[in-house]
């Protein structure tokens, strides 16, 4: 990105040693690696199950896997699928894909066949990285999706292979049994071919809301954000350890944890999910200094009941993303644990990072500000063309190093959100004089009832105030008065028994009138992805089944009538 040429006003608040603009180095994310090892080779890489991997133990994984790799046939360019909960396997399977020159394709481990077999067919992935449990969804579809290997990992701890039909199966490579071959090292080392400006991962969004998007991000995309990402935390390079139970799959983990803590000599405290007395015990246990998290998670650690049990000292901060913080959130947290809560807002097509609030001089409700190397403003929602003013609403648009070459093989959908360089991200937003953002939803949340227009994260806010409140979430139901009406979705404290009155009455003198929910319905859970983002999209397509169900019944309940009252008249 070029350098600004003027005055931006979200400089003066960057914290003292950020600097506005950070050179990025046009090198790969395996020269980031070699880099980080030759500096820090004994310095510990990965935490995982009980056990640590140096930096120099992790190099030496890579280059043996790249070798079987290379040996299967795995040339530059090659899409690979990497399909398995977060592990050790999973950093060592990503770098050494990289290494041969191939592209990742992020494929969540929790897809059903259906889904997964979509993504391998969109990328034309030759082959894939996963785990014997997670067979059954493969194997059905592996012929048909061109899948030329199927590594797993660890296959030796599976009884009755024979069942799961691997036995002299040249397609199935067993991993430990590969890695642990001394022959491996008589391999010739693969060549390196990558540059900077190829793309190293192929990350897929959308899929909640329509179809699902690959994302061309570079090795340059990731190492710049890594870049702007270390800049900003203003870290104790070769000491931070950061506590990764984000999926490794989602760009979120993918650059605040991996490439954060690769850039950094740090070490990776790695969970393969996110359970909050696991969680809080590996706080307890290897002193992480920086906890990248979603809300959900933040929710969970407030409303633990022994939280003080737990040692958290350690943390310096936290980076709440993939989903808005609620303010309430933010501030009990700090109450609670006296650790930096701070908002920050990215989408995979930048890498993801583009705003994050100073850690010392937040602002809770805001995004934050632009990061180093980042430019954005807010255009009119009707043209696009127009740059509205402090305090206006409009769309979110962002340019920078971070920002994706485009989406795999879709030129239309590319055009139609990479404008000039500037990626309009389909956020609602305004920014306020101090050049502070703040996200009011996405463009397809937007309740539009009554002719007004109602931001389900307004009501939200409100709404997570209540004592009472563990969790809430807005939709727009469709009604024939209303045309679309607020329903509020909750999930109460334990031990709560508020009634759905008694919420209405808390929002009346907090919202304006057609701001309030119409509806309120008290839920166990909410559905959520497995960064902890809930999935409004599906509440509402799940009101949708309820009506047209009701629609029939009706309907069967008015044509039996009308048979009955015909058959009356008959009589």
């Amino acid at each position: 990105m070029e350098a600004a040429t003027f005055e931006k006003p979200w400089f003066r608040f960057y914290e003292l040693n950020v600097r506005r603009r950070v050179e990025i180095p046009e090198i790969t994310l395996v020269e980031m690696l070699k880099q980080t090892t030759l500096k820090f080779p004994e310095n510990p890489a990965l935490i995982f199950g009980g056990k640590t991997i140096t930096y120099r133990e992790m190099d030496s994984l890579i280059e043996r896997m790249a070798k079987v790799l290379r040996q299967r046939g795995v040339k530059k360019g090659d899409r690979i699928s990497i399909f398995m909960p977060n592990s050790a396997n999973w950093v060592i399977s990503f770098f050494a894909i990289q290494r041969v020159g191939a592209i990742v394709v992020q494929t969540n481990p929790l897809y059903v066949e259906s889904e997964l077999k979509a993504l391998l067919q969109d990328s034309g992935a030759i082959g894939i990285v996963s785990i014997p449990p997670l067979l059954p969804r493969i194997s059905p579809i592996q012929a048909e999706v061109g899948l030329e290997f199927i590594a797993l990992d660890y296959l030796s701890k599976v009884s009755g292979l024979a069942g799961l039909g691997l036995a002299d199966n040249p397609v199935y490579i067993d991993l430990e049994e590969k890695l642990s071959d001394p022959s491996i090292d008589e391999l010739e080392t693969p060549p390196f071919v990558c540059q900077s400006n190829d793309t190293a991962v192929l990350q897929y969004t959308g899929g909640t809301t329509g179809t699902a998007k690959g994302v061309m991000l570079t090795h340059y995309n990731l190492v710049a954000n890594a870049l702007q990402a270390w800049e900003w935390i203003v870290g104790h390079e070769g000491k931070e350890r950061i506590l990764t139970v984000l999926p490794l799959f989602h760009i979120y983990a993918l650059t605040a944890c991996m490439n954060f803590s690769i850039l950094s000599g740090g070490a990776m405290i790695i969970l393969p999910r996110f359970d909050i007395d696991a969680v809080l015990q590996h706080i307890n246990d290897y002193e992480p200094t920086f906890f990248p998290g979603a809300p959900t998670m933040y929710v969970a650690v407030i409303n633990h009941p022994r939280i003080k049990e737990y040692k958290v000292s350690s943390i310096r901060c936290c980076l709440s993303g993939s989903a808005p913080l609620p303010k309430e959130v933010a501030i009990r947290f700090g109450e609670l644990t006296g650790g930096r809560l701070v908002e920050a807002y990215g989408l995979s097509e930048a890498s993801p990072a583009t705003h994050l609030n100073p850690i010392f001089n937040s602002r809770v409700g805001s995004i934050g500000v632009p990061a180093p190397n980042t430019d954005a403003k807010i255009m009119d929602l009707e043209t696009g063309q127009k740059e509205l003013p402090a305090g206006e609403i409009g769309e979110l648009v962002v340019k920078g190093d971070q920002v994706m070459s485009g989406y795999w093989q879709k030129p239309e959908e590319t055009a139609a959100v990479l404008q000039d360089g500037w990626l309009y991200t389909g956020d609602i937003a305004y920014k306020d004089e101090d050049g502070f953002f703040y996200i009011v939803d996405r463009k397809k949340d937007m309740i539009i009832s009554g002719g007004y227009n109602v931001y389900p994260r307004d009501v939200e806010e409100v709404l997570y105030t209540h004592p009472a409140v563990r969790e809430a979430v807005c939709a727009g139901i469709a009604n024939p008065y209303w045309g679309e009406m607020v329903k509020a979705y909750i999930v109460t404290k334990e031990g709560s028994n508020v009634t759905e009155e008694e919420i209405l009455n808390y929002c009346q003198d907090k919202l304006a009138t057609f701001k309030i929910p119409k509806q309120i319905e008290f839920r166990e859970s909410l559905p959520k992805t497995a960064v902890g983002k809930v999935l409004r999209r599906y509440l509402v397509d799940e009101e949708r089944e309820r009506m047209l169900l009701q629609e029939n019944a009706g309907a069967k309940a008015e044509v039996a009538a009308t048979e009955e009252l015909t058959e009356s008249i008959n009589v």
